[in-house]
């Protein structure tokens, strides 16, 4: 089936909304890693920032981020912060001058990429023995095998052919891809959260693949989520604790 008219790369415009609001948060220690292991924090890079999720808090400790994204919609939700400066911009044309960046940053959207031509701009933009750190989070768990089921049904299922074929590479498969840096091993970092149902329906909403799917019935999917969660969720405001597996690569120019 034919992808959705956008601009090339991009797969969440038409949920912005729902991208800016339910997608989970990372953790605090991921951002005290990062600076303390850039050689430098007067800049950071923060490509395909969505909505601003990863640079808003790198802005806590870098004079001055810059985070750009392909999507008009996604820059219009960002959070705003007065460290964070917002561009539209492919992650092959940053803008930024050569060797100005201490720390790049790619969140959840290195599979998206046009991996040779965002590796050419990463090398020229980053400082001498400026880092790259890429991350990615796979399928989310819940703390009930029933609610796990069911979740994992409605994404690998129902919405399975509905996926763009790069999604393939988020999580663990992210090792997979060619990484032209000087890798180093980040710690384990933790990604969870306490979700109520609506919560974790507006998070669902968010996915390229619902948002495909929509567009190519003209009916929402995600009622039928819903309707699987029910039985085993108990009271709808009951906050779940929702799990990720969760990769860090991170290297040296």
């Amino acid at each position: 089936m034919p992808e959705p008219s956008r601009p090339t790369g991009d797969y969440f415009s038409t949920q912005a909304a729902e991208y800016a609001r339910f997608r989970p948060r990372y953790p605090v220690e991921l951002f005290t890693y990062l600076a303390d292991a850039a050689p430098d924090r007067s800049l950071a890079w923060d490509c395909a920032t969505g909505s601003g999720q990863v640079a808003v808090p790198l802005a806590q400790h870098f004079a001055r981020v810059v985070a750009t994204d392909i999507s008009e919609a996604q820059i219009s939700h960002a959070q705003r912060h007065p460290g964070v400066e917002y561009r539209v911009a492919p992650a092959d044309a940053s803008g930024l001058a050569p060797a100005s960046v201490n720390l790049i940053t790619v969140a959840q959207a290195l599979h998206w990429f046009d991996l040779d031509a965002f590796y050419r701009e990463a090398k020229r933009v980053l400082t001498p023995g400026g880092m790259l750190a890429v991350s990615s989070y796979g399928s989310a768990f819940l703390d009930d095998a029933k609610l796990s089921a069911a979740l994992g049904h409605f994404e690998c299922t129902t919405l399975g052919a509905y996926w763009p074929p790069r999604r393939k590479f988020v999580g663990e498969a992210l090792r997979k891809l060619p990484f032209p840096f000087r890798e180093t091993q980040p710690p384990p970092f933790l990604l969870e959260a306490r979700w109520t149902m609506s919560d974790l329906l507006g998070y669902a909403r968010s996915w390229s693949a619902t948002a495909r799917h929509l567009a190519e019935h003209g009916r929402d999917p995600i009622p039928q989520l819903e309707e699987a969660l029910r039985p085993n969720w108990g009271p709808p405001q009951r906050r779940r604790l929702v799990r990720w597996p969760f990769v860090v690569r991170a290297g040296y120019a």
